[in-house]
């Protein structure tokens, strides 16, 4: 996991010391599951942060990556549950860590306005971490899997910095011993434009 996130703090780095006409944007990440990772873990996702970083064209195109951070949690009632054939009794905490490292694709309509509708697209991997933890025991796997991510927002440009919220879907292919995984997220957040 130290590995991964030093890969992800160094791209992050690198992507703020890029040239002129760049747009970054941090955002604070509230996330839905759906399929089976809503089966893994129900409740909301109120722990997700993403970084965007998009090399703006004078068409109101961009190219750029998107990483990210969502952790979904769920404490289980008192129960006895299966796992690899086996029972177990207690209460169970479960966890889900994603973090999506995307290529990305946008285009902002009029992105000098002050009210700027946006769409996009992501392609790339999300390493997914699941622990499932009961009593003394601990139960894990984790895999990177095959993403894709559209995306609709809409900006509000003030000089200096804007605001954005943006809707996202994230869809990652099934990963070693892990399942497809899917979720929803709405984002908001600060625009930085150099």
């Amino acid at each position: 996991m130290k590995k991964t996130l030093y890969i992800l703090l160094f791209t992050v780095l690198a992507s703020s010391a890029m040239a002129q006409n760049n747009m970054m944007s941090w955002q604070y990440s509230i996330g839905f599951a759906s399929g089976d990772l809503h089966d893994y873990v129900e409740p909301v996702s109120w722990r997700g942060v993403t970084y965007n970083y998009h090399r703006m064209m004078e068409t109101g195109a961009s190219v750029g990556m998107e990483l990210g951070w969502n952790v979904f949690y769920e404490e289980k009632a008192y129960g006895t549950y299966s796992y690899r054939n086996l029972d177990y009794s207690g209460k169970q905490y479960r966890y889900s860590n994603n973090i999506p490292l995307l290529i990305t694709i946008g285009y902002f309509v009029n992105p000098d306005y002050i009210v700027t509708p946006f769409a996009g697209i992501g392609i790339g991997t999300m390493y997914s971490e699941r622990k499932t933890a009961m009593g003394v025991y601990t139960f894990a796997s984790d895999g990177w899997h095959f993403e894709m991510k559209p995306e609709l927002g809409i900006m509000y440009n003030r000089e200096g910095a804007s605001l954005a919220l943006s809707a996202k879907y994230y869809y990652g292919l099934k990963a070693g011993d892990l399942p497809a995984e899917g979720f929803f997220a709405i984002n908001i957040g600060f625009v930085v434009k150099r």
